[in-house]
Parts: C-alpha cells; structure tokens; sequence
C-alpha cells in the first residue's frame, strides 16, 4: 500500500471532516438537551415566584435584569400589593465569587437594616449610599449592588405600572412580567412548539 503524502490539500481536508463530525455531535447534544435546559429554567421561576410571594396570594412576582459587573444580573421579586417587597431571588447572575455573588444573599440580611430591602416599600428609587442612596452595598461589590438595585427597581416599575400607580420618573421596565402562570401549561405550550420545530 501506498504511503498517503502530507499535503496542503490533505490536511484541509482532514480538519473539514473533524470540524464537520464535531459540529454535528455539538448540534445533536443540544437537541437532546434543549427541551430539559428550558424545563429546568421554567422550574426555575416557578420555584422563585412561590419564594418571593412567601405564601402572599395577593401578592405579584415581576422578572427583572441589569447589567452587573460579570454580566447580566436576572430577579425575581414579589411586591405586595402596597408595593411592599416580599422577597427575591437571583435567577441568574455570574458575579465575581466571594464579593459580587454576594447579591443572592446581601439584601435579605434582617440583622443589618441598613443592607435589607425585605419589607421595605419600594418606589423605584433604590440607591446603594455611595450614589446618596439608603442601601448599603456589598463590601467592593458597588457594581453588582448598583446592577442589583436597578434591577429591583426595574421590577418596582412595573409592578407600579400594571398596578396603576404610575411609573416611577427615569425608570425602564422591567424585562419579563411573571404572575401566577400555570407551568405545566407552559411545558405543554413548549412542548407542542418543539414538535412543530422538529417535523
């Protein structure tokens, strides 16, 4: 048998069929997991608006986001009706750990009243007390405590909003509305859109 030569040509050849066979087990892994990546993001928000709500069944659960200092920032807060926030959680967020991660705790801490924001009225205009606000924010954390109070405060216009309350002035909405959807209906919604996708 003949030795192949190396050439140019070969050797392109040769990274086309790795690249191709590598883009297709890629593109096959993530159809496979598609379905269950979004299932798991519905479970997400579905768990965080019964945490945020604590039992409150008049109260409301808004989505909001910001820009923080390692990406975007996503909550999920509840307001009371008098727009008493309830709770939040963090939905996603990719701050720096040990200082910026501290967002998913920092401001339901009940023992410094200076850092909770739990049971406070909100009206759109959360500050950290460097910017001449009434919230302290994390220890070096100032942009992922200003992301996460613009992100709150997103969320409080909103709410205001839909309310009628009116927005609050300088106040950008808040990205994703969330009330007391019923998630199976949305795995079947999505469900019955991935089998049209497929066919």
């Amino acid at each position: 048998m003949k030795k192949l030569q190396s050439s140019f040509m070969n050797m392109v050849l040769s990274l086309t069929i790795i690249t191709l066979v590598a883009a297709a087990a890629l593109a096959g892994v993530y159809i496979l997991t598609e379905q269950q990546i979004e299932f798991q993001k519905i479970e997400k928000q579905n768990a965080a608006r019964l945490a945020v709500l604590a039992g409150h069944e008049d109260g409301v659960a808004i989505e909001a986001s910001a820009n923080g200092f390692g990406g975007e920032i996503k909550i999920m807060v509840g307001f009371a009706p008098d727009g008493t926030i309830l709770g939040y959680e963090i939905l996603e967020q990719q701050e720096t750990p040990g200082l910026g991660t501290h967002v998913v705790e920092w401001f339901k801490d009940a023992s410094k009243p200076g850092q909770n924001i739990l049971g406070r009225k909100a009206d759109g205009q959360f500050k950290v007390s460097k910017d001449g606000g009434k919230v302290d924010a994390i220890t070096a954390a100032t942009i992922s405590s200003r992301a996460f109070l613009a992100a709150v405060n997103q969320a409080y216009a909103d709410f205001a909003e839909q309310a009628g309350l009116g927005r609050p002035d300088g106040v950008a909405g808040a990205s994703i509305r969330v009330h007391e959807e019923d998630v199976e209906s949305e795995k079947e919604i999505y469900l019955e859109e991935m089998e049209v996708d497929h066919e």
